[in-house]
């Protein structure tokens, strides 16, 4: 596929292959742009500011709304694409275009709530007789550099809001799975002026830190490790950013939890994606006096999961996105291991496939769980009680989101108010999202919230307008 910029398909000399993680075939192949197709996009972006701004709310809602039609129509063979290159269950991907759908309706509806309002200018010294109002504005050109596990549903929480409130986009999708989301760009172009929406492939190293660096993007909203999201915050200078960074969230089962509950929700959280979510279950928090039948449980459940071909609408587990992901994930169990955790079902790669793994006597200071593990792993850290467990779930240098199952609502509220976490759910795994909740963590899984409404508000900017009646 080629680039889309201003309107235009660009293609380019150097191109990369995108390979089908299941059986290594090549599906397609796009260009590796370097940094004067990037300034291109850029001055597209730039130049069709004007024309977005000439749109009314209800157009932009409108045209949203066309675009939500058109993905509706396209629902199968969007989540065929998905699955040819980033190897999860057909299933999985049709779920990830539904809610797709739902977070470009929800968009779409937010176009036409955008409000500012009035200031009370007398409730300051020398303030009577003025009335003021505020406007809220949109930045300007957003630059969404997106990541492989969910390409399409997380590109849209980024460029669906821009579009929204006013902006104009240029998207980096990730570098091992951008065909789908060009081919969503490609739909939203039948609609929107050229150069709203601007797509550029290529190495996060050069076309990603162009973007960052140049004075005439206005905001960047990042997701993707820690290491280039710190990167990114040093060099962006006076420019707005969201960072979502993943993360290591814990699930804490106390021993009044209904564990056969807490067990669907570990084997759904650990497991969806084969392990790749940041939200995903990353550890689990068991108290002592259930630890056992916990673990006995989920072995059990996790051994119903279905290996095969992602296509297949039977398979429940599919490939991670590289057969060099699926070897890192192999090392750090095998350290792990080593140090004394014991692999109770699982611990097998083939390819880019590693089995759904849980292993136990897992403590604190493992790689494994220091460290945000992309794979299909439920550890299981024992602990003695409710204080251990919320002091390990702090244990980290993330935190996104946190589960708890209990069935006392004193424990389950000392767990949300003092777990370090963006978001806590009771009686829910930490893999759980509506696409118009605030999402985004604290400490290093990142700044700023996504989520339409949270997203709007990080992609405008506020105007005062007063006005002197005296």
């Amino acid at each position: 596929m080629d680039m889309l910029i201003g309107g235009k398909h660009i293609s380019g000399e150097d191109l990369a292959e995108i390979k089908n993680p299941y059986n290594g075939e090549v599906i397609d192949t796009v260009p590796i742009a370097h940094r004067q197709t990037a300034d291109l996009a850029i001055t597209e972006a730039n130049k069709a500011k004007e024309s977005l701004l000439e749109m009314s709310a209800f157009k932009v809602s409108n045209k949203l709304l066309n675009v939500v039609k058109k993905l509706e129509e396209k629902r199968e063979e969007f989540a065929k694409s998905l699955t040819l290159e980033v190897g999860k269950p057909i299933n999985e991907s049709l779920v990830e275009v539904d809610r797709s759908i739902e977070t470009l309706r929800l968009s779409a509806e937010e176009a036409k709530r955008i409000y500012g309002e009035s200031v009370p200018l007398d409730a300051g010294l020398n303030g009577k007789g003025f009335f003021a109002f505020t406007q809220k504005l949109p930045v300007g050109v957003v630059a969404a550099i997106t990541p492989f596990n969910y390409p399409l549903n997380l590109t849209i929480h980024k460029i669906a809001p821009a579009i929204a409130c006013k902006n104009t986009v240029i998207v980096k999708p990730p570098t091992e799975a951008p065909l789908t989301v060009m081919k969503f760009c490609e739909l939203l172009n039948e609609e929107f002026p050229d150069g709203v929406v601007n797509v550029v492939t290529g190495y996060g190293s050069e076309v990603g830190d162009y973007l960052v660096c140049s004075a005439d993007v206005d905001k960047i909203s990042f997701t993707g490790s820690v290491t280039t999201g710190m990167m990114i915050s040093q060099k962006a200078g006076m420019k707005k950013v969201t960072l979502e960074l993943g993360g290591n969230d814990p699930v804490i089962i106390l021993k009044d939890a209904d564990l056969d509950k807490a067990v669907k929700g570990i084997v759904n959280g650990a497991f969806l994606n084969a392990g790749q979510v940041c939200m995903g279950v990353k550890r689990v928090i068991a108290e002592d006096d259930i630890a056992d039948e916990l673990a006995s449980k989920l072995v059990d459940e996790t051994e119903k999961l279905v290996r095969g071909n992602p296509m297949d609408a039977n398979t429940t587990l599919g490939t991670l996105i590289s057969e060099k992901a699926a070897i890192q994930v192999e090392e750090t169990v095998r350290n792990a291991v080593e140090k004394g955790a014991e692999i109770l079902t699982g611990g097998v790669r083939d390819g880019a496939f590693y089995s759904a793994t849980v292993m136990d006597n897992v403590s604190r200071d493992m790689d494994l769980v220091v460290r945000e593990t992309f794979g299909p792993i439920a550890p299981i850290i024992r602990v003695k009680d409710l204080d251990e467990a919320i002091s390990v779930a702090n244990d980290t240098e993330y935190g996104l989101q946190a589960g708890v199952f209990t069935s006392d609502y004193s424990s389950a509220m000392r767990c949300a108010q003092e777990i370090e976490a963006g978001t806590v759910f009771v009686n829910k795994q930490s893999t759980f999202r509506t696409d118009n909740m605030p999402f985004g963590g604290f400490k290093n899984s990142g700044v700023g919230k996504e989520g339409i409404k949270y997203a709007v508000e990080e992609m405008t900017k506020t105007k005062l307008i007063g006005l002197n009646l005296r």
